[in-house]
């Protein structure tokens, strides 16, 4: 069965998109995918003389580019649909979604008015997206506007535009930041590692710590840039002993996406875990095989990018005093790293009376 997936790598200025487009390409067809890659927009204008300052406005420019942007998109996914080939990655070099840091909010708001978008609809339509950070920060020395004829930003406004870049995307299911901790060659390979794992090459299964946390300050989270909010309604399915299937509602604005997603144990932190997305249709069908021993849950979760790392806290409406917050780890012992807003209570990763599973089931 043929399986597409699209994905973006985006970063802020000099963070090496170059460089990883180039070891994705290799280091995946060697894995068996035929990998795609759907070129940068904004340089293509630019060095072709479109750009900002040479459009009438700014917005006159990034209705240009976005629009550009997303006829590519369709047109690789139109011919990936016509490839012969089993594993086939569709790798962006950059988003629709990295736009909206080089326009105000009412210039993006025209754009997608005019070509018929909208956060949930542009932001979720990739598999997933992986961050790299800007060598302006934590690599200051290896920062240069040399290789690339539309990079203009200074060290400061390089790490202002990664933040804002980040911040576009914070609110996606699927946000990996890889940052600059260690030698270029070691990013590339974690930039590698972190593709692999989303598309189960070597690690088919998620690692997910969880933490019960007092009652966030909501007006820190809905000020953060780097904080997004996500309305989630989460039914439960009849499903064999051992296995957990879930279908998911998931948007904001009264726009959603939706999806069925399949959980196994294999053993402490690790699950099996495998995605689909779904159409509204498919999602009311499904609706139908509900377990009826377990209500329904509504929750708000907000998304926080922190420390490059993302968060995911969840909000009951049963609860005014605590929430949970939770994390997606690479290895059982990583370092996690907490806002200082952020109040721990307890850890209760093992602890089954906080899965969602439990919180829904009906009592007797």
């Amino acid at each position: 069965m043929k399986k597409i997936r699209k994905i973006v790598i985006t970063g802020g200025p000099c963070a090496g998109k170059s460089t990883a487009m180039s070891w994705i390409r290799n280091a995946f067809s060697e894995r068996g995918y035929t990998v795609l890659i759907v070129p940068e927009t904004a340089t293509e204008l630019i060095t072709g003389g479109v750009a900002p300052w040479s459009c009438g406005t700014n917005e006159d420019y990034q209705l240009c580019q976005v629009e550009l942007q997303l006829t590519k998109e369709r047109l690789f996914m139109q011919a990936a649909e016509t490839m012969d080939a089993e594993k086939i990655l569709i790798v962006c070099d950059r988003g629709v979604m990295d736009n909206r840091a080089y326009m105000t909010e009412e210039e993006f708001s025209h754009v997608q008015k005019a070509l018929g978008g909208d956060d949930v609809k542009w932001r979720d339509g990739y598999d997933a997206v992986f961050h790299l950070v800007t060598a302006a920060s934590g690599a200051e020395a290896f920062y240069s506007n040399a290789n690339n004829a539309a990079r203009y930003e200074s060290v400061e406004q390089a790490v202002d535009l990664d933040n804002r870049l980040i911040s576009g995307w914070t609110g996606h299911r699927y946000l990996r930041v890889i940052d600059n901790t260690t030698d270029f060659e070691g990013k590339m390979k974690r930039l590698e590692t972190e593709i692999a794992a989303f598309l189960g090459e070597e690690h088919p299964y998620e690692m997910e710590r969880k933490f019960l946390i007092r009652f966030p300050n909501i007006d820190y989270l809905e000020r953060n840039p780097l904080c997004r909010k996500i309305d989630i309604t989460q039914t439960y399915l009849k499903s064999a002993p051992g296995e957990e299937i879930r279908i998911r509602r998931r948007g904001e604005n009264g726009h959603y996406i939706y999806y069925e997603t399949r959980k196994t144990p294999i053993s402490g932190l690790k699950r099996l875990s495998t995605e689909t997305r779904l159409s509204q249709s498919d999602y009311r069908r499904l609706m139908k095989n509900a377990d009826p021993k377990r209500r329904t849950i509504h929750k708000t979760r907000y998304f926080l990018t922190y420390d490059n790392q993302y968060f995911e806290i969840d909000i009951y409406p049963m609860w005014r005093d605590r929430a949970i917050l939770e994390i997606d780890v690479r290895e059982e012992d990583a370092e996690i790293r907490f806002p200082e807003e952020i109040r721990i209570i307890r850890e209760v990763t093992d602890d089954p009376a906080y899965k969602n599973a439990a919180l829904a089931l009906l009592e007797d």
